[in-house]
């Protein structure tokens, strides 16, 4: 039984789920794997931080948030904890990043990303921000360290992305792409077809908690730029940030643009798009369009997600993400987390 150590940074919807996620394929894991993960430290922004050699006891972490309890109770370590510190002072071989995304520069979320490399630990991350400010500095890093870092969850959360095109696809090049990216915003233009207001239908996806409480990233485009250039920087090799994005959001789809596309048969939606010619990139853009019925991305509703890629050999390979949630995010940091200890360890 090889037992696998791992800080996690981040404890928000995404890391409960991930927290949950162990637990609930512990048995598996240890029958099928002979693996047992352990925990030994996790880092909240509000809620303290606990790190324990012997493993945080991950079912009372989560009563303790959910009770509003400090995860310093749970520590052998009575030290207050900074975000540097904490990756300095645990012990695990994987470090587990989900802390907020920032779409401008990605910070502070690379700093920590790169701390955590330079102390020889394997890095999975949920957070786009790193992949498009820091993938080819944190990449050539981690190979100098003979470490993973690795991303699944960063686009489309648990849908094999990035790892389809890593591991299955060889010899493949990719010329572009087009989808729907950003759930919230489809959610958004779903309830105004449907006759909400702008104002009502950004407080109906605030109240089931798919939008921040400033949903200004998602409205105007900076979440679907940013994993816009996450594709293009990791999967075409070009690499740009979310302000080379041609980015549009939607708060200029108006109840009578809608009204109009309705009366021709047709739905708006944020579309991502992104194209290139050899080396150089054409287009990469976030803009809201009309589709018909026609279209692909026309069936794409509430807070799905849908990319399709064109490729030199395969003309139009697709993928559909239907109402994605924290636990789909999760999975995607554990395949990560698999993914590395196939690649640097043996298992069986």
């Amino acid at each position: 039984m090889r037992q696998v150590s791992i800080a996690l940074m981040g404890f928000g919807n995404v890391g409960q789920a991930f927290a949950s996620l162990l637990l609930k394929k512990q048995e598996t894991l240890k029958k099928e794997f002979e693996l047992e993960f352990i925990v030994t430290g996790i880092f909240t922004k509000n809620h303290g931080a606990a790190i324990n050699s012997g493993g945080v006891n991950l079912a009372r972490a989560l009563e303790f948030i959910a009770q509003g309890t400090p995860l310093s109770n749970l520590s052998e370590d009575n030290r207050v904890f900074s975000p540097e510190s904490f990756i300095h002072g645990s012990s695990a071989e994987i470090f587990v990043e989900c802390t907020p995304v920032n779409p401008y520069d990605g910070e502070p979320a690379l700093s920590y990303n790169k701390i955590a490399l330079n102390r020889g630990k394997h890095v999975v991350t949920a957070n786009k921000g790193p992949v498009v400010y820091g993938h080819t500095e944190l990449a050539k890093l981690a190979l100098d360290r003979r470490k993973g870092f690795y991303f699944e969850s960063a686009v489309m959360d648990g849908a094999p992305i990035f790892s389809l095109f890593r591991e299955t696809l060889p010899l493949i090049e990719l010329k572009g792409f087009s989808g729907i990216l950003n759930s919230c915003t489809n959610y958004l233009l779903d309830l105004m077809t449907a006759g909400a207001t702008f104002e009502e239908a950004v407080a109906q996806a605030q109240n089931i908690g798919i939008t921040e409480t400033d949903p200004s990233a998602d409205i105007d485009g900076w979440d679907a730029a940013i994993k816009v250039a996450a594709l293009v920087s990791v999967l075409m090799g070009i690499s740009i940030t979310p302000h080379q994005v041609d980015r549009t959001g939607i708060r200029e789809v108006t109840p009578e643009k809608i009204k109009i596309a309705q009366e021709n048969g047709e739905k708006w939606k944020l579309v991502c798009t992104a194209k290139r010619h050899g080396n150089r990139l054409i287009e990469a853009s976030v803009q809201p369009q009309t589709v018909k019925a026609d279209s692909l991305l026309y069936l794409v509703n509430g807070t799905s997600s849908f990319v399709q890629f064109e490729t030199d050999v395969l003309p139009g390979l697709g993928i559909l993400e239907k109402d994605p949630g924290p636990l789909t995010t999760a999975y995607g940091m554990l395949a990560d987390i698999m993914s590395i200890l196939k690649k640097y360890y043996v298992y069986r």
